[in-house]
C-alpha cells in the first residue's frame, strides 16, 4: 500500500508541475477538459484491445496511461477550484461501498464517520441490488424526476449505447417476450431500409439504417452478447481474410487494385474456407 501511495502522490506532483503556468509543458498547459476528454476514450479502448490480447505485459502501462487521463482532468478541476483527485477517489470509494451493502468493510475503507452504508433491498440478488442502488441514486440526483432512460450518457459509443437503452426500457416491460421477436425486428427494419435504397434518399436510408444497427444492437442484448465486442471481433477477422488475400496476391506479383471484383471474390472464399478449415 506504502508503495502504492508514493507512486500516485508523483503522478499527481508530476501532473501539478507538467501543468505549472511558468515551467511546464507548452502543450499541458494548453489543455482544457474538452481537448484532453477523447484521449480518455482513446485509451481506454487501448485497454480493452491489451485485455483482448492477454498482453499482460503492455497491460500495465494501457492502465497507467488511462490512469493519468484521471489525473489530468482532476489537476485541471484543482486549477480551477471544482474539485481535485482526493474528491474523485473519496467519491467513487463512497459509492462502491454505497453499491456492497451485502459486503462488510474494515476501518481501512470505512474511516469517515459521515460514512453510511445503505440497506440491501429486501430479498434481491447483487447484480438486482446493485441496479436498484443505481436506481435510487440516480432518482436522488434527478431530484425525484426520473425517466427509464435518464442518465445514459449520449458520448457513449453508438452501439453500447443503443445496447443499454434497450435494457434500461426492458426494465420497465419495453422488450420483445422472446428473441425470436428481436430478430424478426431486423428483419423489418432491412426490409424498410431496401425500400428507402431503391428510393435512395440519403436522409431516409440514413434513418433506416440506424434502425437495423439498433435492431441488432438489442438482438445483442437479448442474446447476452456485448455489441461492441461482436463488431470489434468482426472487424479483426476482416482484417486478417483482407490481409491474407493481399499476401497471396502479392506473393504472385499481383496489385489487389489491378484485379476485378470475381477475382477478389474468389480469393477471398478461399481464404474463408482455409481458414474454417483450420491447419493443415
Amino acid at each position: 500500500m506504502a508503495e502504492a501511495e508514493h507512486q500516485l502522490a508523483r503522478l499527481l506532483a508530476l501532473m501539478a508541475r507538467l501543468r505549472d503556468p511558468e515551467e511546464g509543458c507548452p502543450w499541458d498547459r494548453e489543455q482544457t477538459f474538452e481537448t484532453i476528454a477523447p484521449y480518455a476514450i482513446e485509451e481506454a479502448y487501448e485497454v480493452m484491445d491489451a485485455i483482448q490480447k492477454q498482453d499482460w505485459r503492455a497491460f500495465p502501462d494501457e492502465l497507467g496511461d488511462l490512469l493519468l487521463q484521471v489525473v489530468y482532468q482532476a489537476q485541471l478541476a484543482r486549477e480551477q477550484g471544482l474539485f481535485d483527485f482526493a474528491t474523485v477517489a473519496r467519491m467513487v470509494t463512497e459509492k462502491m461501498i454505497r453499491r456492497h451493502p451485502h459486503v462488510t468493510f474494515g476501518p481501512d475503507v470505512l474511516a469517515q464517520p459521515e460514512q453510511q452504508t445503505a440497506p440491501a433491498p429486501a430479498g434481491a440478488g447483487v447484480p438486482a441490488q446493485w441496479e436498484q442502488l443505481k436506481e435510487r441514486e440516480r432518482l436522488a440526483a434527478g431530484g425525484g424526476v426520473q425517466g427509464a432512460l435518464t442518465g445514459v450518457p449520449p458520448a457513449l459509443p453508438a452501439l453500447l449505447r443503443a445496447s443499454k437503452l434497450a435494457s434500461r426500457a426492458a426494465r420497465v416491460g419495453f422488450d420483445w417476450p422472446d428473441e425470436r421477436g428481436v430478430l424478426d425486428k431486423v428483419r423489418e427494419e432491412v426490409e424498410e431500409f431496401a425500400v428507402e435504397m431503391a428510393d435512395g434518399d440519403q436522409a431516409r436510408m440514413q434513418d433506416e439504417l440506424g434502425d437495423i444497427l439498433f435492431a441488432v444492437a438489442s438482438l445483442a442484448r437479448r442474446l447476452k452478447l456485448d455489441p461492441e465486442a461482436c463488431l470489434r471481433q468482426a472487424c479483426d477477422k476482416f482484417t486478417r481474410r483482407f490481409e491474407a488475400v493481399e499476401a497471396r496476391l502479392t506473393a504472385q506479383g499481383l496489385s489487389m487494385a489491378e484485379q476485378d471484383v470475381q477475382r477478389l471474390d474468389a480469393l477471398w472464399r478461399e481464404v474463408k474456407q482455409q481458414e474454417k478449415a483450420g491447419p493443415a
